[in-house]
């Protein structure tokens, strides 16, 4: 019950943070989009969790394996469409970074998650890449961050919080 009503907070945060979404304008496409990658992300994570609730495979195997296969697909299905670039040093030692930091050692510590949380606790904790990402165009980017935004990630970080409170079994 907890769970759900950490849940419930972190999605009111979220909300309110974003809250009034102008649909005026022509965004289905967008949006649809959108929920398709909602609805695929929710599946990823319940058949990942699947995958390392049993612990028989490493969390690192399963990052190489599901990686591995959607690089080798991306770049294949790239290189078709668009050629082979021009990588310079600089972009190269980019690729390196994001290649190594941003995915191999992200998805191995998102797997390790999913092999000792429950697909919410892992997904909570994922969402708030929302929080933090705001925060930072704050530090590094100089942008602004409202009252109503500033509660609404308050919010949110509180549900998320209370997703991962465990109560002792009587």
């Amino acid at each position: 019950m907890l769970q759900w009503i950490g849940t419930s907070f972190f999605v009111v945060g979220i909300l309110a943070y974003f809250y009034p979404v102008d649909l005026s304008t022509n965004q289905t496409l967008g949006i649809s989009v959108m929920v398709i990658g909602v609805l695929a992300n929710s599946c990823s994570a319940i058949l990942g969790r699947g995958i390392n609730r049993e612990n028989k495979i490493s969390a690192l195997t399963v990052t190489i394996v599901s990686m591995g296969t959607g690089s080798l697909i991306m770049l294949i299905g790239g290189i078709f469409l668009q050629g082979l670039p021009a990588i310079s040093l600089t972009t190269f030692l980019y690729l390196l970074w994001l290649a190594i930091i941003n995915t191999a050692i992200a998805f191995t510590l998102w797997n390790l998650t999913l092999q000792k949380l429950t697909a919410m606790e892992s997904s909570i904790i994922n969402g708030t890449m929302l929080i933090q990402i705001a925060l930072l165009a704050w530090i590094f980017l100089g942008e602004s961050i409202s009252i109503k935004e500033g509660t609404g990630m308050l919010i949110a970080a509180a549900g998320a919080l209370l997703v991962q409170i465990k109560r002792k079994k009587l």
